[in-house]
């Protein structure tokens, strides 16, 4: 009986990796929230519903943009695709900030963030598996939405083509807009975004009440505060190169380029920039305060 308490102890305090913990932490977050996936999946139905109903003068069209030729044709026939990207990433981007201002306090409103911390997963892997949703899994599930989107959109056209002696396939860089697609949001809405969602994140652990003010007026005030007193708009010209795609890095050979362009041409010249990395150091520091304060904030 000894020996086999003995052998048997080991086993019965064997701790979880911490990567198994992180990984079922993450699916968590994807069971509790199915709006990440579900409102997308919905928004990409509206859009082959209503690209569907628009068919009917598509061989007039691509007649148009025929004549019109070179850059301008290639800008004509992608319109509606580039279109269903553009609406898809808005509703996605929508998706990420309001899972992230609830992703902390939320679990606290209801009180379950109580039986949560009574299981053996540490702070630092639930906040880095809720910061994981935005970064990673968005983007990514953005990214394939719109590529099934896309590919439905191309597949309906071309049974509207069929007997006309036209093509779509012919006339769309189908392969460099998905490239670009790609890029544009891992690079774009996972790590060029990343302050954002470390600010909403840390303002979801730290207010007890409304996080959507406690995550906006702060910003607000520090900016009308600038504007007054030195009349300057840093912070108003920062938040808007993060949410509107300004530009990536101040530095001369960079030009004017924004990060939407940067993305598309080099997507290198994003990796290195000043602006991308001083933008996750401070998501770091956003992150590791969300960490402290779900350690010692109780339920609100």
């Amino acid at each position: 009986m000894s020996t086999t308490a003995a052998h048997a102890a080991p086993s019965a305090g064997a701790t979880i990796p911490a990567r198994r913990l992180f990984y079922w932490s993450v699916l968590r977050e994807l069971w509790e929230h199915r709006s990440l996936y579900v409102a997308p999946l919905a928004v990409a139905a509206l859009i082959l519903v209503g690209f569907t109903l628009g068919l009917g003068d598509l061989p007039d069209k691509l007649r148009t943009a025929a004549a019109a030729g070179g850059v301008r044709q290639r800008e004509l026939v992608e319109q509606p695709y580039t279109f269903a990207a553009l609406l898809l990433m808005g509703a996605t981007l929508v998706i990420g900030i309001f899972y992230c201002l609830d992703a902390l306090y939320g679990e606290r409103r209801d009180r379950s963030v109580l039986f949560w911390k009574s299981l053996p997963v540490s702070d630092t892997i639930t906040v880095l598996a809720k910061a994981c949703v935005p970064l990673v899994i968005l983007p990514l599930l953005t990214f394939a939405a719109t590529l099934l989107t896309q590919v439905c959109m191309l597949l309906v056209a071309s049974g509207r083509l069929i007997g006309t002696g036209l093509s779509v396939w012919s006339q769309l860089s189908f392969g460099e807009m998905t490239w670009v697609l790609f890029h544009h949001l891992v690079l774009g809405h996972g790590l060029w975004y990343a302050p954002i969602w470390g600010w909403l994140l840390f303002c979801s652990a730290w207010a007890r009440r409304t996080p959507v003010l406690w995550a906006a007026l702060p910003l607000l005030a520090v900016g009308l505060v600038e504007k007054i007193a030195f009349g300057t708009a840093y912070v108003g010209n920062w938040l808007g190169s993060r949410l509107m795609g300004g530009p990536a890095d101040p530095a001369p050979e960079h030009g004017s380029m924004t990060m939407v362009e940067i993305t598309a041409s080099s997507p290198a010249q994003l990796l290195v920039s000043s602006g991308l990395w001083l933008g996750l150091a401070l998501t770091a520091v956003f992150l590791v305060l969300a960490i402290r304060l779900r350690r010692s904030r109780g339920p609100a």
